[in-house]
């Protein structure tokens, strides 16, 4: 029996059409020794030539889930891009297939227009978060679509902007700050 963990992510990536980062985050657990480390936490250099074998393994292919080098891949080739989860061998297909669905469906309800490469730049930063509330240094957070969405899409409550008129100038402003300081003084504060 391996050991369990909610550390079940290891990586995710979004690739364009010729195998080149979009976007890629991988993910150490921080309970795991230096020996324990699989190769994709090592370096750059060796997280790119991953990718370039993994694109090259699953590009113009039907299936969603593949073996590669001891890891779980699921995958989804859009246009000119192509969405990966990767996880360990020995986790659960269905935890990692559930959390990969909620992700690209999350991205689904995001992008308006479509997953495309440039599409995913232009909003970029929706695309992080939507990651982000997803996934968490390999911990799943999140596996419906729609909240992703929601939280990402929300625009943060602020209390309402006081704006003053520049027209009416400085004594406009004074009688504002005047009328201001009278109510915060009849509410006792």
């Amino acid at each position: 029996m391996t050991d369990l963990s909610l550390y079940s992510v290891q990586a995710i990536l979004i690739l364009d059409g010729s195998g080149n980062r979009v976007y890629a985050n991988y993910y150490k657990p921080p309970h795991q020794s230096e020996e324990q480390l699989s190769v994709l936490s090592q370096s750059v250099k060796k997280q790119k030539e991953f990718e370039e074998q993994l694109f090259a393994k699953t590009h113009k292919h039907d299936s969603e889930i593949s073996i590669f080098e001891d890891h779980l891949v699921l995958y989804k080739e859009y246009l000119d891009v192509t969405l990966y989860l990767v996880g360990s061998i020995e986790e659960n297909e269905m935890v990692l297939q559930l959390a990969f669905t909620a992700f690209k469906d999350s991205l689904d309800l995001i992008l308006n227009s479509g997953i495309d490469k440039k599409n995913i730049q232009e909003h970029y930063d929706m695309v992080m978060l939507a990651i982000d509330e997803t996934i968490d240094h390999g911990v799943i957070l999140e596996t419906d679509p729609a909240a992703i969405a929601s939280r990402v899409t929300k625009p943060p409550i602020n209390e309402p902007q006081i704006s003053l008129d520049l027209d009416k100038g400085l004594f406009g402003a004074w009688g504002f700050a005047k009328s201001r300081l009278q109510e915060k003084l009849q509410q006792g504060i």
